[in-house]
């Protein structure tokens, strides 16, 4: 005899995939238990600026998303979580999740921000959300839209749940007026049951460092396109200025497939929207820095989406030069006369087509860097049964007719953890997600 199942699903992982799930289902009367492990929802969407080829406003798109998931009646957001096991029952699955303690009583938070600005540790800790641009305190919010806008306090950071001392008086505490800080906080393991799942884990960016001849960690002129992002955005560091060194930059380089179709470092595949992230952020130096030079290395350009051929034709009509070729080091070449740096990098490469050596001396250079499994990614496959592809992602059914379904039933894949895709392709996986799942638990049992 079969039982009827409950009708909810659980969501791993709250970026634009999870959060695009989750409000479909929602909205379909069902039941979503979203889980997150960082402190807001929003994943790496919240941390770009404009979106290719429309340049619509990341944070415009998904801010009214965010906030939509935080008070949905059906959602239960599960932030700074964590699941730990999944095991299967006769009417679905059931989750044990591990709440960390955040050392502050969201339930009384209002989100002043009067502890941060008193923490001992404000400015001193690096924000991972500004991908290592700007710095924290120890007490924060991701950023300013975070969902829920409740702080946490890292506790490696503060002083004192790693050190055991904070001076004489808690400054953070003392500061708080609705006093809701408790360094007495532990975490919290609850269980949630579940007729599905979809595994909305998303991606990480390649570490530039695999590539130490590009420069990157030696030369500050040399940053990633994730870092890009946020010295553009508004939001960021820099208020959106572009400045290296508290200088304006005139000859920009960006430069192709850091981490991506190379071999050398066992990253065969296409990341897919590096061409396009490029030339946005080509556009981007042209909008907010007029006159700015421009040169773009590649290997080929991959423009396959919808607008994406007409907008990066834009971007060559705007100016940046476009040459073919991968680039074989970065390095500074010191100025005449003293021999001190000069402030520079030079690039060097072959120009392909050309069949010559070159070399392009930028105030900046931005490493497109390519799309990577998440570190957790073998731990949650093992947890949940599933493949992994041979490049690290979580292996659907089949690639054509069942692209969101694994081989375990009920437990489905959305957006950037079934490998790289862009915005529009993750938001289409993850409706066609629910939409599985909601099928699974309107008949009602497994």
């Amino acid at each position: 005899m079969t039982e009827k199942a409950r009708p909810a699903t659980l969501i791993i992982g709250a970026g634009i995939a999870g959060i695009q799930a989750a409000l479909d289902i929602a909205d379909a009367g069902y039941r979503v238990y979203l889980v997150e492990k960082e402190p807001s929802v929003g994943g790496r969407m919240s941390q770009l600026d404009k979106t290719f080829p429309t340049l619509d406003c990341s944070s415009c798109i998904l801010t009214p998303k965010m906030v939509d998931v935080g008070r949905h009646e059906n959602i239960e957001l599960l932030t700074y979580s964590e699941v730990l096991d999944v095991t299967e029952m006769d009417d679905g699955f059931r989750a044990t999740i591990r709440k960390k303690p955040r050392y502050v009583d969201v339930d009384v938070c209002t989100g002043c921000g009067e502890c941060a600005a008193a923490c001992r540790m404000t400015g001193r800790i690096m924000s991972q959300f500004d991908a290592g641009m700007g710095k924290r305190a120890a007490i924060y919010v991701p950023f300013p839209q975070a969902v829920p806008l409740k702080y946490t306090i890292d506790p490696e950071a503060c002083l004192f749940l790693s050190r055991g001392t904070c001076g004489k008086t808690f400054k953070c505490k003392d500061a708080c007026p609705a006093d809701c800080i408790d360094f007495e906080m532990q975490e919290e393991i609850i269980q949630r049951d579940a007729q599905a799942v979809i595994v909305a884990t998303g991606f990480d960016t390649v570490d530039a460092n695999v590539k130490p001849e590009l420069g990157y960690g030696t030369y500050p002129q040399v940053i990633t396109g994730l870092e890009f992002e946020r010295l553009v955005s508004s939001s960021g560091p820099t208020r959106g200025k572009i400045k290296i060194k508290g200088e304006t930059p005139q000859d920009i380089v960006f430069i192709h497939c850091v981490g991506s179709r190379d071999r050398t470092i066992d990253h065969p595949w296409c990341s897919r929207v590096c061409c396009m992230y490029t030339a946005k952020q080509a556009h981007l130096i042209h909008e907010k820095i007029p006159g700015a030079n421009v040169t773009v290395f590649y290997m080929d350009i991959r423009a396959f989406g919808k607008g994406f051929e007409e907008f990066y034709d834009r971007v060559r009509q705007e100016g940046a030069v476009y040459r073919r070729g991968n680039p074989a080091e970065v390095l500074r070449r010191p100025s005449t006369g003293s021999g001190e740096p000069n402030g520079r990098v030079v690039v060097r490469a072959e120009d392909t087509i050309l069949g010559d050596f070159v070399e392009v001396e930028a105030d900046m250079v931005v490493l497109a860097v390519g799309l990577q499994p998440r570190p957790e990614t073998r731990q949650l496959a093992d947890m949940l049964g599933l493949e992994l592809s041979p490049d690290g992602f979580f292996q659907e059914l089949h690639h054509k007719m069942r692209p969101v379904e694994t081989r375990r039933p009920a437990v489905f894949l959305a957006g950037c953890a079934q490998g790289p895709k862009d915005i529009p392709d993750t938001v289409a996986q993850a409706k066609a997600a629910a939409s599985s799942a909601m099928i699974v638990m309107r008949r009602g049992s497994v």
